[in-house]
């Protein structure tokens, strides 16, 4: 007879995907229920440590355990990817938009190095921590994607999630001030594509996954490149850029050198779900550029405001693409 607390095992092992339910179900009902006195199971319910690790459990099998099938499969390399390929832009913006603002502010006289330091030191206990967090912790970024590129994943994990609370600050002033409209937008933006890249990198790569890697390019030489593209391209700007600037040029260039590279038929063989984590990536980039230039548009010098709106036309014209070539990519692998 089945007993209350076996329906509820049963009803919480829901959660995992049917193709582990068929193989495991039985065998993990059977071990819930193995010390369980029988006349306790009708008062007694799962606890909240099953529960969690049940629920994690789903998650690891739905992005590309070992004998996933291959819609699952697929679906974790793309998660994986977006996670890699986000952690190492918002890197390399960390560490450019830190080197040029030191930059600035040592060579400019003392009156701007005052300024600087006057945004850690002039506005209080609490804003100057803040303002400290908000400039150390994206460093953190850099910490993750070297430690995940070396299959270091909890050191990876543990980064990312640091560096995504930086995101946290802005919102909590905004909430102290009622959430202004004309800024609150951008910054819910980039706090959902932080933490998105931060859960996206704590549930694909887990440890029954296959070790990172780049689909091309040492780590080291990317990283490099990425940097000396996003800083040339706020140098290069003589209006000055905003904040989302050089994050998507930099996924402009390199997501638009790989697409042509596709459909010219270069010879290497994607990678399952390449496509799809590009293109993901590239609508939370376009929600970021919207969200940092409109409030301001009417405000921006016109050398500026023709670049930010070709900026964010041909970032809308490419996610479409990548996102057509990602739906054939699935239909072709579906057959």
């Amino acid at each position: 007879m089945t007993t209350l607390l076996e329906t509820r095992y049963r009803a919480v092992l829901r959660l995992l995907p049917a193709y582990y339910r068929r193989e495991h179900e039985e065998e993990m009902v059977e071990t819930y229920l193995w010390d369980v006195d029988p006349e306790t199971q009708e008062q007694s319910r799962p606890t909240l440590g099953e529960v969690a690790s049940i629920v994690a459990l789903a998650v690891r099998s739905r992005l590309g355990a070992g004998g996933a099938p291959r819609r699952y499969a697929v679906l974790g390399s793309a998660v994986r990817l977006f996670a890699l390929f986000a952690v190492l832009l918002q890197a390399t913006a960390a560490v450019v938009d830190r080197v040029l603002g030191l930059t600035w502010a040592s060579t400019r006289g003392g009156r701007q190095w005052d300024i600087f330091v006057d945004g850690f030191t002039g506005h209080g206990v609490w804003d100057g921590v803040g303002a400290t967090a908000q400039w150390f912790l994206p460093l953190l970024w850099t910490v993750a994607y070297f430690a995940l590129l070396r299959d270091r994943r909890c050191l990876a994990q543990a980064s990312a999630v640091l560096a995504a609370l930086s995101t946290l600050w802005p919102l909590l002033d905004l909430w102290a001030l009622g959430f202004a409209p004309s800024d609150s937008a951008y910054v819910v933006a980039a706090a959902l594509l932080a933490w998105s890249s931060a859960l996206a990198l704590c549930a694909a790569h887990h440890r029954d996954a296959p070790p990172p890697a780049l689909p091309a390019g040492a780590p080291g030489q990317v990283f490099a490149a990425c940097c000396v593209l996003m800083g040339g391209s706020v140098v290069a700007l003589p209006d000055g850029v905003d904040t989302a600037w050089a994050l998507v040029t930099c996924y402009l260039v390199t997501a638009l050198a790989w697409l042509v590279y596709r459909v010219r038929g270069g010879s290497r063989t994607p990678v399952p779900g390449e496509v799809a984590a590009l293109a993901a990536l590239g609508l939370l980039l376009l929600a970021v550029r919207i969200t940092a230039v409109y409030p301001w548009l009417d405000a921006l010098p016109g050398t500026l405001r023709v670049g930010v709106l070709t900026q964010a036309a041909a970032l809308v014209a490419l996610t479409a693409a990548l996102a057509v070539v990602s739906g054939r990519d699935l239909l072709s692998r579906g057959r």
